[in-house]
């Protein structure tokens, strides 16, 4: 593990940009900057024009170390280069910011009230690929839909074992077990979730480093323990749904939580916009996104 990006990331100010939108979620992001469905007649396709726009927010002059401390990358990202550099390297060396990695291969249907991860049967070959691509850490997400404790304990700790074998392999996990924001009585719903993360963080070895990324929850620095945690390098909020304004405001009344987020980033971007345009308006989205992770 590199000391001095493990120390950027634990004592740095900033946050984290989700840049990971798998092949599920990149129509929808896609359309979202201005690129509709008819648009491409392939799957390449799609992952080309995706990349393009995910190299242009990290070509971008506002996307620097100043206010940004990572960024998740899917998978064909860490395979792709921006201005012939692998786009981990072209973060670290051009940027300053570290390179996380989506491994999980998408969510199994409701059980419990839950989705849980479907299998990861190549995550060591991933992981080995990660290692040469210079990667930090690494990124998988399951979802709770409904306050079931035994959904919940199965989310958390299907989330637990595989990242105790990617911290075994020299990476920092983020585990993020969502809590979906429109889960009826979703404040029970976090209640159980941070019992059974506790349970498994004191379980962990010493040594051993996470991180945590959570919906933004319901009662302000509901997650301080967490936060506190000696085995918890960072705690970083999904914006899940939220607009970026309302996610920014729900986000400053939580101390000590930063944000990691994906739609709201890049809210208002599009690809028809002039260097200028764009560059401006992902500018003031990063900078109300970085004050509201400082608060």
């Amino acid at each position: 593990m590199n000391s001095v990006q493990l120390d950027r990331m634990k004592n740095a100010k900033g946050f984290i940009a989700a840049l990971d939108q798998s092949g599920g979620s990149t129509p929808k992001a896609l359309s979202i900057y201005g690129i509709p469905n008819d648009a491409y007649k392939d799957e390449d396709e799609m992952f080309q024009l995706v990349h393009e726009m995910r190299a242009r927010i990290m070509k971008s002059p506002a996307f620097n170390k100043d206010r940004i401390l990572g960024a998740i990358l899917f998978e064909k990202t860490m395979d792709s280069k921006v201005d012939g550099e692998f786009s981990s390297d072209y973060l670290w060396e051009k940027k300053g910011i570290l390179a996380f990695l989506k491994v999980d291969n998408g969510l199994m249907g409701i059980e419990d009230g839950v989705h849980l991860m479907k299998p990861m049967p190549k995550l060591d070959e991933l992981l080995e690929r990660a290692k040469e691509r210079h990667i930090f850490g690494t990124k998988m997400r399951s979802v709770i839909k409904e306050v079931n404790p035994e959904g919940i304990k199965a989310i958390v700790e299907q989330q637990f074992e595989i990242g105790k074998k990617i911290a075994e392999a020299g990476f920092v996990p983020i585990i993020e077990p969502e809590v979906d924001i429109h889960t009826e009585n979703k404040e029970k719903a976090e209640e159980l979730l941070k019992i059974e993360l506790l349970k498994q963080l004191n379980n962990l070895k010493t040594d051993c480093m996470v991180m945590l990324k959570l919906t933004l929850p319901e009662k302000d620095n509901y997650y301080e323990e967490l936060i506190k945690h000696p085995n918890v390098l960072r705690v970083v909020a999904l914006s899940g749904g939220y607009s970026r304004e309302l996610a920014n405001e729900k986000l400053e009344k939580n101390n000590n939580l930063i944000a990691s987020f994906s739609r709201a980033l890049s809210e208002g971007l599009n690809v028809n916009q002039t260097e200028e345009d764009f560059n401006q308006m992902l500018d003031e989205s990063i900078e109300s996104i970085y004050r509201a992770s400082i608060s």
